[in-house]
């Protein structure tokens, strides 16, 4: 493919390369995207089971769906496309990953400046004293002692997963850090996204904005393709990033 031999030559170049990434880099790993047909969204009214508002006024049926959901996101895999992210940040090429994504596969994978725009359904938080936990380990010990929803061990107030929901804002440092690698990079990679929900539907803009070059890998084409992207590669990014980044290595020696 010629598109994706050109997209190999531009992140080999490139002096500073940052991915943002979407659901769809985690579907291979069994992780639905929540707006697609069969997705989350599909059987739970976001307004009703994913609005703060939601959560506050009825905390034990929000947390009926969060179960299902962690449930899946706890049995999935980093899948090929999370692997090759990994790997061009050994080679020393990718910076730092901006994902929307909520499931902790970048960090499985092994990649390590992950900047979590949505926080991580693998943490709870307590939101009377701030205090952070180990979902699996909060939820397994109240599960044992008949507790449900998981409750806080220092107040009992019942905890809320660490992830941004319907009417909560972004937290500032994630909000900082993504617009700061935007504007520093000279390459983006956008993966598994239309970026039109905001406000990260802001962050190819503003790289694109500040002068980088930035590349579209997704199934279909989207908002981005022939506006913000100057490149786009259709195709699941399980396939197409493992061949990109192959080519580089074969490239580099």
């Amino acid at each position: 493919m010629k598109e994706l031999a050109e997209a190999a030559e531009i992140v080999a170049r490139g002096q500073y390369v940052v991915a943002l990434t979407g659901a769809g880099i985690s579907v291979d790993s069994g992780i639905p995207d929540f707006r697609s047909p069969g997705g989350l969204w599909d059987r739970f009214d976001p307004m009703e089971y994913a609005h703060i508002e939601a959560f506050y006024a009825n905390p034990r049926k929000v947390w009926n769906m969060l179960r299902e959901m962690s449930g899946t996101v706890r049995n999935a895999k980093p899948n090929s496309g999370h692997l090759a992210l990994a790997e061009l940040e050994r080679l020393g090429l990718l910076k730092a990953i901006i994902t929307q994504n909520i499931d902790n596969m970048h960090q499985d994978a092994g990649s390590t400046n992950v900047i979590e725009f949505h926080g991580n359904v693998r943490q709870l938080v307590c939101m009377r004293c701030n205090a952070r936990y180990n979902a699996r380990e909060v939820e397994t010990l109240t599960e044992k002692e008949g507790v449900f929803p998981p409750v806080c061990p220092h107040d009992g107030q019942i905890l809320k997963p660490n992830v941004v929901f319907f009417g909560e804002a972004i937290p500032i440092e994630a909000s900082y850090q993504s617009q700061y690698q935007a504007e520093a990079c000279d390459v983006m990679l956008v993966i598994g996204t239309s970026a039109t929900v905001f406000p990260a539907s802001g962050i190819p803009m503003i790289a694109r904005r500040t002068g980088a070059t930035v590349i579209e890998f997704n199934i279909t084409s989207t908002p981005l393709t022939g506006a913000v992207a100057q490149l786009s590669i259709l195709g699941s990014s399980s396939v197409t990033l493992p061949e990109m980044v192959k080519l580089i290595a074969e490239t580099s020696g």
